[in-house]
């Protein structure tokens, strides 16, 4: 069997700004969890600058760019503030996700099959800067098919309804959930597409999508921030990448 690749863990550092926010002032400092997220074995850093500003903040993007060796992954909408935003700031990658100010979090995929008009020539800009474009999407091949054709290198499939379908202990929905994960790697590999995943993932589910040999990236955020409370933020990631790499280990799919 060829080896396969690296599965990279990138940290999601938005609800450490939403605790700092929740009093105000400068700490926590959501660069500083960065750099400890990257010691303790991140391969890159995620932040998600809302319209509306509740968790990251511009000269947090800014810092992180700045600050910070490994790659920054800038989610954001797709809306002309956010492409000016990002195209000065220069991320490594972005990826466009859907956003609804009345939402607690991201609620579902990008509409990459309704909006491919709007998507193709936003995705086409930030490529033309140098910057990695990936689309948050649900795991159907209608939207990885959607992907391809808007030129996306990168699909990041919302791994949230089988998260809560465990969470839940509703084994039928989420064995259902599971196959549509599976199925939807599989495709984005045929049409030449990079696979990530990311959205509710705990130690548990970490582990079991770890064992896809086409998803070569997790953003994994609020559950880790979660566990820090805790043992501590490295404590935290070190265990994420622990589980991972167990689940790495027993790959299904990955053929002789």
């Amino acid at each position: 069997m060829a080896p396969l690749p690296h599965l990279r863990l990138g940290v999601n550092v938005d609800h450490v700004a939403t605790v700092r926010n929740a009093r105000g002032g400068d700490v926590p400092d959501p660069v500083r969890a960065a750099l400890l997220a990257i010691a303790a074995g991140a391969d890159g850093i995620t932040a998600h600058l809302r319209e509306d500003r509740r968790h990251i903040h511009d000269d947090d993007m800014v810092r992180l760019k700045r600050e910070i060796g490994k790659p920054l992954n800038f989610e954001m909408a797709a809306t002309e503030q956010m492409l000016d935003i990002a195209l000065k700031i220069k991320p490594h990658a972005t990826c466009l996700v859907p956003e609804k100010r009345t939402e607690r979090t991201t609620e579902g995929g990008l509409d990459v099959i309704g909006a491919q008009g709007y998507l193709k020539p936003f995705a086409s800009e930030l490529a033309h800067a140098g910057i990695r474009v990936s689309l948050f999407i649900e795991p159907s091949l209608e939207a990885v098919e959607a992907a391809a054709t808007i030129g996306a290198p990168v699909v990041e499939l919302h791994t949230g309804a089988w998260c809560n379908a465990v969470i839940q202990s509703e084994p039928g929905k989420a064995g259902a959930e599971f196959a549509r994960l599976v199925s939807a790697a599989a495709h984005a590999e045929t049409c030449g597409i990079e696979c990530h995943a990311g959205h509710g993932l705990d130690f548990g589910t970490a582990r079991e999508i770890a064992r896809l040999p086409q998803v070569v990236e997790l953003n994994i955020g609020h559950f880790l921030i979660g566990e820090a409370i805790f043992v501590g933020l490295e404590a935290s990631i070190r265990k994420m990448r622990a589980a991972m790499d167990a689940g790495r280990a027993a790959v299904i799919g990955a053929g002789p």
